[in-house]
């Protein structure tokens, strides 16, 4: 096989690709991709006549391929972000270890209060952005923050909870101030 002859049409391939796909980062790697999956390819097209039709067919499979990889990952975006949001059920809002709650209390009463309303009444950022005036990035960046801040007291306070989980947690922290 001729290499040469695709490489001399990887223009009018990455175009192929970019208006079925949208992208041209991502035409740009399929067309990459499939030139290397044609080079090592076992079975080539004994004739350099039939060699663009064989790599356009190839394109077409990549193409589809790449369809269903921006699908599988949307839709597992999708799964985590309701995962995510979701409010705990009853068995998680009775696992929550009860160290927690004087933690939370040792926060900003901001942070504090986002904490409660978002993690254990199930309020979400979306609602609360809306309600406050705010941009939703701005509640989940300051959810974020609150979370970290909790993270960093309880492996301070408890560092066997916050690496292995609280299971059948018997700590009863200390009455502390709030940190600066």
């Amino acid at each position: 096989m001729n290499s040469n002859l695709l490489l001399n049409q990887r223009e009018a391939f990455e175009a192929f690709v970019r208006k079925r796909l949208g992208d041209p980062g991502l035409a740009a790697d399929v067309v990459q991709d499939s030139l290397l999956k044609a080079l090592r390819a076992e079975k080539q097209p004994t004739e350099d006549e039939g060699v663009v039709p064989w790599f356009y067919r190839i394109l077409r499979h990549a193409i589809i391929d790449a369809h269903r990889r921006r699908e599988a990952s949307a839709r597992a975006l999708e799964t985590y972000t309701q995962e995510v949001n979701a409010a705990p059920d009853a068995e998680e809002k009775r696992d929550i270890c009860q160290c927690v709650k004087p933690l939370i209390d040792a926060l900003s009463p901001e942070d504090a209060s986002l904490l409660r309303q978002v993690d254990m009444e199930g309020a979400s950022p979306t609602d609360l952005a809306a309600q406050h005036g705010l941009r939703v990035n701005t509640v989940n960046v300051r959810l974020h923050r609150a979370r970290k801040k909790l993270r960093t007291q309880l492996e301070a306070f408890c560092r066997t909870c916050a690496t292995h989980g609280c299971l059948d947690c018997d700590c009863a922290p200390p009455k502390e101030k709030r940190p600066s």
